[in-house]
């Protein structure tokens, strides 16, 4: 996972000289998340062009659960949230906004579609392009992710079913 993050940095990085990269890490309940709760997601860098930092922060980013609440460490909404706030508060405003998601555990029952549905839409309201990495054999999760990715690229369903 590191290996994808670092390949995928450095490319975003070289390709052009304005792109910036920051980190979020979907964090369970810890002490040093905001406000001591259970917070969603966790921001480590926020976007930036130093390479020191950004990989620092890769390399920083614990290893959470299972993924079966938002307790164990995967809260894609509140992440993919706290990710567009990031962007919105960005030095370049000219360049292209994009989230990359990388998810290597299996998503619980929690995580709902339509909730993955709403985030989404947010995404394509507020203009953010989103991709998700899918790191593992987890078919259970491949639907739920396809929802926000169809949502936020405007295809799919559409609808609020």
């Amino acid at each position: 996972q590191h290996d994808a993050a670092n390949l995928l940095v450095n490319h975003k990085t070289q390709s052009n000289p304005e792109s910036t990269v920051g980190v979020i890490a979907m964090s369970g309940t810890t002490a040093t998340t905001v406000g001591g709760g259970a917070s969603g997601a966790q921001l480590l860098v926020s976007p930036t062009d130093d390479m020191g930092k950004i990989l620092a922060a890769l390399h920083g980013v614990p290893t959470r659960g299972p993924g079966a609440s938002t307790a164990s460490g995967v809260d894609i909404p509140a992440s993919v949230q706290v990710a567009s706030l990031a962007l919105k508060h960005r030095r370049n405003k000219n360049g292209m906004q994009r989230v990359v998601v990388f998810v290597g555990s299996p998503l619980g029952d929690e995580v709902d579609n339509r909730i993955l549905q709403r985030a989404g839409r947010q995404l394509k309201k507020n203009n953010v392009a989103i991709d998700v990495v899918a790191l593992g054999e987890l078919e259970v999760n491949e639907e739920r992710l396809r929802v926000l990715v169809d949502a936020a690229n405007g295809t799919g369903a559409g609808g609020g079913g």
